[in-house]
C-alpha cells in the first residue's frame, strides 16, 4: 500500500510543526507522503515545512476557506496513493502507527478504519481533563478510546483511514461540520464497506481548546446528530439520547428535591456518578486535580451536547426544519 497522509490545516503552523515532527521520526520504511491542505489560512505554515524538506515527502496546497471536510477531500484528490491517512493537525503521532497499520490492514483488509486517540504526559492538565471525558467509558462508551462494544465502529475524522476506491465511490466528506465522520462511515456502510477500529493505530491528540471552546464543540455535536438520525433513521440508536437524559433528569432530581426531600436519592446517585468520574480519572491520570477537572469536564460535555441535542431534535425531528435552516453554521458552504 501507498499510504498518503492528509492533513487539513487552519491558521495553526505550531500545530503543523509538532505533526510533522513526530512523522520525521515515523519507524515505517515503506515510501509514503504526507499532503498538507491550507484552508484560506491568514497565518500559513509555509516556512514550517521548508524545515522538513529533506526529511518528508511533503505536498502543499493553498485553497480558499471551505472546511475541514471539502480540504479533506481536496487532499484526496490531489494526493498519489491508493489508500489515504487522515489526521487533525493537533495530533502528534507515534513512531509506530503506519506499521501498526499495515499489519493491521494486511490481516483484515476494510477500506476504512479508525484509531483511538490517546493524552501525552506533556499535555495540561485541562488537556488530560477533556481527553478522559472524550475517550472513557463512563461517558461515551469509549467509542472514541478504543472501544468497539457500542454498535457498528464509526471512525473519527482525526484520526481515520479511506481507500481510494471508497473515496471515488462515496465522494468523500459532506458539507456538515461537525458530524461529516460519523455521515460518511453510514454512507460507506450503505455502499458495501467495511469499518473497523485499529486499537494500536492511535494518536496522540492535543485538543488546543479551553472550557469555552470545549462546550460549543460538544454543543454542535449534540446539534448535528438529530440531523444524521434524520438522514440515516435506521442507524438511531438510544444512546444518542443518553446526555440528554441526564440533563433532563437532573433537573428533575432537583425540581422533585425541592419539593419533597424523600427524592434524594436521585440526586445521590448523580452524585455518586461523579464520584466514580472522580476516582477513576485519578486512578488513571495518577492526579486528584486531573480528576477534579474530568468531573468539570464531563458536565461540561453533558450540559453541552445535550443542549444541543434537544434543541436539534426539537427543530429537526419534531418541527421538521430542515437542517441547513435551522442549523446554518453547521454546514460549509462549497
Amino acid at each position: 500500500m501507498f499510504f498518503s497522509l492528509i492533513i487539513p490545516v487552519y491558521n495553526r503552523p505550531d500545530e503543523v510543526d509538532e505533526l510533522l515532527m513526530s512523522l520525521s521520526q515515523m519507524q515505517y520504511h515503506d515510501v509514503y507522503e504526507i499532503v498538507i491542505v491550507e484552508d484560506g489560512s491568514t497565518i500559513k505554515c509555509q516556512e514550517v515545512l521548508e524545515k522538513y524538506a529533506d526529511k518528508l515527502n511533503i505536498s502543499y496546497y493553498f485553497k480558499p476557506n471551505s472546511g475541514p471536510g471539502d480540504s479533506r477531500n481536496f487532499g484526496m484528490e490531489k494526493a498519489r496513493g491508493n489508500y489515504f491517512i487522515i489526521f487533525d493537525s493537533d495530533c502528534i503521532i507515534p513512531s509506530n502507527y503506519l506499521t501498526e497499520v499495515e499489519i493491521s490492514l494486511n490481516e483484515n483488509y476494510v477500506d476504512c478504519f479508525g484509531g483511538p486517540d490517546k493524552a501525552l504526559d506533556s499535555f495540561s492538565d485541562i488537556q488530560k481533563a477533556i481527553n478522559f471525558a472524550m475517550t472513557s467509558f463512563l461517558t461515551t462508551g469509549g467509542i472514541r478510546g478504543g472501544s468497539e462494544k457500542i454498535g457498528k465502529f464509526q471512525p473519527r475524522s482525526f484520526n481515520m483511514g479511506l481507500s481510494r476506491k471508497a473515496f471515488e465511490i462515496s465522494k468523500g466528506f459532506g458539507d456538515i461540520h461537525p458530524g461529516e465522520d460519523p455521515d460518511l462511515s453510514i454512507r460507506l456502510w450503505e455502499l458495501g464497506f467495511e469499518t473497523k477500529l485499529i486499537p494500536n493505530a492511535y494518536v496522540y491528540h492535543k485538543r488546543r481548546i479551553d472550557w469555552e471552546k470545549f462546550t460549543i464543540q460538544v454543543n454542535k455535536f449534540g446539534k448535528a446528530r438529530p440531523i444524521l438520525n434524520s438522514w440515516y433513521p435506521k442507524h438511531n440508536k438510544l444512546t444518542f439520547f443518553f446526555p440528554s437524559f441526564f440533563i433532563l433528569g437532573l433537573g428533575f432530581s432537583v425540581f422533585m428535591y425541592l419539593f419533597s426531600q424523600n427524592f434524594d436519592f436521585l440526586l445521590q446517585l448523580y452524585f455518586l456518578y461523579f464520584i466514580i468520574i472522580f476516582i477513576t480519572s485519578s486512578i488513571q491520570n495518577k492526579n486528584f486535580k486531573i480528576g477534579y477537572l474530568s468531573m468539570v469536564a464531563v458536565w461540561k460535555q453533558f450540559w453541552g451536547y445535550g443542549t444541543g441535542f434537544l434543541l436539534s431534535f426539537i427543530k429537526v425531528i419534531l418541527l421538521k426544519q430542515k437542517p441547513q435552516e435551522a442549523f446554518p453554521e453547521l454546514f460549509f458552504k462549497v
